[in-house]
């Protein structure tokens, strides 16, 4: 799928009403996404949605069914739509999403952001995988602020992956962006690709790993870890 735009395309989210200008066609807003004087706008590609409604058109012909029909006339259109925005990762920039809020902060302790949501999509077979990553890092006189750790698991999330490169994609960009003394992703997500279909495993639990610096030298640490992200504190 060819990712369109020379302009970086606004993301389904939030924004302030007053200050978007959106064109009138490519304006998809309901009450239900108005909050608090915040109105949510979804903005696609309308030339990619059209190719790839289209296609899905043709599949759904081709697997038996009227396209044409009253519950179906719009299926290709909102599947792209769904589509652009399950793959919108390849649009954002993760190592500048860290980049926007460094400190430098002498502290030295374990930082811990867990339980974070992923959802994802199997490369494999373009099914949902879902479930959630732990992310932890050891500063080195540089910490980063704490929203950018789940928003960069969403930016690598929302593309076509494997559980496995997620997580090292994740542990790259922070070791790299950060330069921290370590750091350690854990990911534990339910595979679509196992439940619906082949193997039919529906109690399979897929957990991943990955670690860096003093995470990988020092079993203190990685112990410590592996604890604080299996109690429940609050």
């Amino acid at each position: 799928m060819k990712r369109m735009s020379n302009k970086k395309p606004q993301l389904p989210g939030m924004a302030k009403k007053r200050s978007v200008v959106v064109p009138k066609q490519r304006r998809n807003v309901g009450p239900e996404d108005e909050v608090d004087g915040y109105s949510r706008v979804d903005v696609y590609d309308q030339k990619t949605i059209s190719r790839i409604g289209a296609h899905y058109g043709d599949i759904i012909k081709s697997i038996g069914e009227d396209p044409k029909r009253e519950g179906l006339e719009k299926t290709p259109e909102r599947v792209a739509k769904a589509l652009q925005y399950l793959t919108h990762g390849y649009d954002l920039d993760p190592a500048a999403i860290l980049k926007g809020a460094l400190f430098q902060e002498q502290y030295s302790q374990m930082v811990i952001v867990k339980d974070i949501e992923v959802y994802s999509l199997c490369e494999h077979h373009m099914l949902p995988f879902f479930g959630k990553a732990h992310v932890a890092y050891i500063p080195d006189g540089r910490i980063v602020g704490l929203s950018k750790i789940p928003r960069v698991v969403d930016a690598f999330a929302r593309r076509l992956q494997v559980q496995e490169r997620l997580t090292n994609e994740i542990r790259d960009c922070i070791h790299s962006t950060l330069k921290p003394l370590g750091v350690a992703v854990v990911m534990e997500c339910d595979h679509l690709c196992m439940r619906m279909r082949g193997v039919q495993k529906q109690n399979s639990v897929t957990t991943t790993s990955a670690f860096t610096g003093i995470f990988l030298s020092d079993h203190r640490s990685r112990e410590e870890f592996i604890k604080l992200i299996s109690s429940k504190l609050h």
